[in-house]
């Protein structure tokens, strides 16, 4: 069976790029026919970071990322956390001992920086002199006795010949050991591993077939498949994520910018706007993989997450590390929300989320129990572009206009007394009248527009503003139509005998 993982370390809230290589390990495998892991790799307890693991899992959940096996779900590969799969890597150490493939290595800290600091005044690009690889089985084993303490390493000299390293995404790989440490350490001397143990011996036993993860660790694939040819096992598919970089051209991560996942939920970006956003994000124009066969999406083509599964290609994913552009991500969000508006379920959550919103921002206002949300969100028609803003567009609706702004009074002073006057009592006239009572829908408050530029002699594009200023004192909203039809008839007019007797 296809099976991939997603193997965050718990040393901080998820971020943007974590979140996309969970992304498309959820893609991939679902693609596949598969099934995905959450994986915590939690053995460096100085970074580990309280509330790191809930935040983890309450973003995927948020995504609507949902992993088969794993923490609070269980699965036939347990345990899902490193720091409970200790004696495994110790077993494995040992295998690795045994075959040659591996040495104890005695040297303390400080002689290890005294090593490296000779070899590099040497000019060597070593970073240890393998002084422990000629200790004598019999020394050793006294060494171990006396109980000195040890690390296990790497024996570089006896690795078997293997294929060279081949990605999805980078294809063929330079078998770059000279930037590998020498004689990597794979056991530390609390007997915890290293990150390179951990992964292949994790890797290895819970069956993983495909493993995608961020382009960082395509330094690592030839020592991980050194690992694997050791321990005479086959390795899984390897494809490195292009980097997730800062406008700077930086490498994006959780100590620069605010880039947590948290942070999108609490700003009220719509999930599945955020996946079609990181997707989007280097999927086109591989010169090494791609072909004709898999053509990429346009750069802001509006895909759910069932699409992206349908037409997702690793072998489209580009080389070159992504800048994330906050202006699409504005752009998919809106169209992400008119799309979840043509689906009743889909609107009732919005308006609820609105209504919360809106409770919280004017909690005595009036108006409140009156309004019905569902079709407030559908008469938004797409005028609002993040959910968090909905109650800013409509804050004309639960509390009265203040002529006395900056902005209000910016807006005021484009007109003459004697056109904001002639406007605003020719309204009250037309929408009072007795014996003309319009009907209040919006179709006839717009015509009512039409008859108000003729009394007043004035071009629309100075009675709408004129009226809006009088409805919301706000430059931009709703058209003014909408605005009156939202508001009511009485509210309208009492709206507009008070901006008549304002003296602001």
């Amino acid at each position: 069976m296809v099976l991939l993982r997603f193997a965050p370390s718990p040393t901080g809230s998820l971020h943007l790029g974590g979140l996309r290589t969970a992304l498309f390990n959820h893609i991939y495998a679902k693609k596949l026919g598969g099934k995905w892991i959450l994986r915590i790799e939690d053995t460096d307890a100085a970074r580990f970071v309280d509330g790191s693991i809930a935040d983890i899992r309450r973003s995927l959940d948020w995504a609507g990322l949902e992993y088969d096996y794993g923490p609070g779900k269980g699965g036939p590969h347990a345990p899902y956390f490193q720091s409970e799969r200790r004696d495994l890597y110790q077993t494995y150490a040992r295998k690795l001992l045994d075959a040659g493939h591996a040495y104890r290595c005695f040297c303390t800290p400080d002689r290890l920086a005294e090593t490296r600091t000779m070899l590099q005044k040497r000019g060597s690009h070593a970073t240890y002199d393998r002084a422990c690889l000629h200790l004598t089985e019999e020394e050793v084993a006294r060494r171990v006795r006396a109980g000195e303490r040890s690390m296990i390493r790497m024996n570089d000299g006896s690795v078997p010949r293997r294929p060279k390293p081949k990605d999805i995404v980078f294809g063929d790989v330079r078998d770059a050991h000279a930037s590998l440490p020498t004689d990597p350490v794979l056991l530390k001397s609390d007997l915890l591993p290293t990150y390179h143990l951990a992964v292949v011996v994790d890797d290895h036993e819970m069956g993983i077939t495909h493993v995608l993860r961020g382009e960082e660790w395509l330094p690592s694939l030839p020592l991980h498949l050194d690992l694997y040819a050791c321990l005479a096992v086959p390795p899984p598919e390897f494809a490195h994520l292009p980097l997730l970089r800062n406008a700077d051209g930086s490498k994006m991560s959780k100590r620069r910018g605010d880039f947590a996942v948290s942070s999108y939920i609490e700003k009220g970006w719509e999930p599945s706007a955020v996946l079609n956003w990181l997707a989007l994000a280097g999927w086109g124009g591989n010169p090494v993989t791609s072909t004709a066969h898999t053509p990429s999406p346009e750069q802001s083509e509006v895909l759910t997450l069932p699409e992206l599964i349908q037409q997702f290609e690793l072998t489209s994913l580009t080389t070159r590390g992504s800048v994330l552009d906050p202006q699409k991500l504005t752009f998919l969000n809106r169209r992400h929300l008119l799309a979840q508006m043509q689906d009743p379920n889909a609107l009732k959550r919005i308006a609820d989320d609105a209504m919360r919103l809106t409770r919280e921002r004017y909690p005595n206002s009036d108006a409140l129990d009156t309004t019905d949300f569902a079709e407030l969100v559908r008469r938004m028609d797409g005028r609002f572009t993040n959910i968090n803003s909905f109650p800013d567009l409509v804050a004309f609706l639960f509390c009265e206009p203040d002529y006395t702004t900056e902005e209000a009074r910016a807006m005021k002073s484009r007109f003459t007394d004697e056109e904001y006057n002639s406007v605003i009592q020719a309204s009250i006239t037309l929408l009072s009248d007795p014996e003309e009572e319009i009907t209040w829908d919006e179709l006839t408050l717009y015509g009512m527009l039409y008859d108000l530029r003729d009394q007043c002699g004035l071009p629309l594009k100075k009675c709408a503003p004129i009226l809006r200023h009088a409805l919301t004192a706000e430059k931009v909203g709703l058209n003014v139509s909408t605005t009156m039809w939202l508001l009511g008839r009485s509210k309208t007019l009492a709206r507009l005998k008070a901006a008549l007797e304002d003296r602001s």
